[in-house]
């Protein structure tokens, strides 16, 4: 798992192998067995400390706590995660981290014919667009037990709408200026970490700051916009206008939905994208569809109207949304892919659909169950 790299030279906090887990009949610190809760954490994370994983380890069963340092400990992990039948798992890390477990634990549980867990987020990335979206507290170890409280007082259930893209389920997805500026996002967080006297001010939103104005924003001005070609291959699509309502003819299966430059494609089932940012205002318009939003202004204009576009309400005639259930992004040039915030590599071809599978999530903007519906949802 490796939504989040690691500091160099820190030392990664200790864990038992997925294999070395205590058996399930040892579980004894949850009430019942319907109460416990798988939690997972990327151990590549920054805010994943040994620290913390021993405060996580005091608050849940020991076998109940896995550290994912690479792809394979996750998919060991998610295949544990489903023989166990835990009917809430919790992960930690990152958009990136939640949408791979996710991802893995929906693969396992349907080759297995096994049901699905509640899945919920604690928040230890950065930007976390999901933790907006299901009110996990801020991180630093004291609103992961905070939110690990909650959970069995008053953390309500919702159904949250996914997206397929590369056999990967995720809330949002997208390719040219996101991905690439996740790309600067990585190096220039490197590069603070390398660098002492930056290291000590290497928060999330600062390096993100000095990620955009630093290699994004110079390279938006002189980089040759991407052509792309969308077609529909799903339901009818539905285009957007600038008043917020649906414009012009349904755009039919086999159609083209949109033709020509862009500087960003992306696409989303849930509004936020990282930071509070509202990038996808029409993504809880239809619960058949997702939002895709395709950008074609320039750095200029996207500093410029910076708090129009975080709040959701920035207009243009080289902004387009649309409502789509199934789609394929035809690219002129390979071009980079970010998945759940995630760069997944270069591309000229993407397929994305809205997923048949919507999974249900812990939510802590939902009111808390009532007494006899306390059980987790599965």
């Amino acid at each position: 798992m490796a939504s989040e790299s690691q500091p160099p030279n820190s030392q990664p906090p200790s864990s038992q192998p997925p294999s070395s887990q205590p058996p399930l009949s040892n579980a004894s610190r949850w009430p019942t067995a319907a109460d416990r809760v798988a939690v997972v954490v990327n151990g590549n994370a920054k805010q994943v400390t040994e620290d913390l994983v021993e405060i996580l380890d005091q608050i849940v069963q020991s076998g109940d706590l896995f550290v994912s340092r690479n792809l394979e400990e996750g998919k060991e992990i998610a295949r544990t995660i489903v023989e166990r039948g835990y009917p809430t798992v919790l992960t930690g890390g990152g958009d990136g981290t939640f949408v791979q477990m996710v991802s893995w634990i929906v693969h396992c549980a349907e080759r297995a014919n096994r049901p699905l867990p509640r899945f919920g987020l604690l928040k230890l990335g950065t930007g976390n667009a999901l933790a907006w979206v299901l009110g996990a507290q801020n991180p630093r170890g004291r609103g992961v037990v905070a939110d690990l409280a909650r959970l069995r007082r008053e953390g309500g259930s919702r159904v949250l709408r996914l997206i397929e893209v590369d056999d990967m389920l995720t809330p949002f997805a997208g390719l040219g200026a996101d991905a690439i500026a996740l790309q600067n996002y990585e190096i220039t967080r490197d590069f603070f970490y390398r660098t002492p006297v930056l290291k000590r001010a290497a928060s999330g939103l600062v390096m993100h700051a000095a990620a955009f104005f630093g290699r994004s924003a110079p390279q938006y001005l002189f980089k040759s916009v991407l052509n792309v070609r969308v077609v529909n291959d799903g339901g009818p699509a539905v285009r957007i206008g600038q008043d917020g309502r649906p414009v012009g003819a349904p755009i039919e299966t086999g159609e083209v939905i949109y033709a020509g430059p862009v500087r960003m494609l992306a696409f989303s089932t849930i509004p936020y994208w990282g930071f509070g940012a509202r990038v996808f205002p029409y993504a809880d318009e239809r619960e058949d569809r997702f939002n895709l939003r395709v950008v074609n202004f320039g750095s200029v204009a996207a500093v410029a109207n910076l708090h129009k576009i975080w709040q959701g309400t920035y207009r243009s005639d080289r902004l387009h949304d649309f409502l789509v259930e199934r789609m394929t992004v035809h690219c002129e040039t390979p071009t980079p892919l970010q998945i759940g915030g995630d760069v997944v590599g270069m591309r000229q071809t993407v397929c994305a659909k809205l997923s048949q599978r919507p999974i249900r999530v812990v939510d802590y903007y939902a009111p808390p169950p009532l007494p006899e519906e306390a059980a987790p949802m599965l």
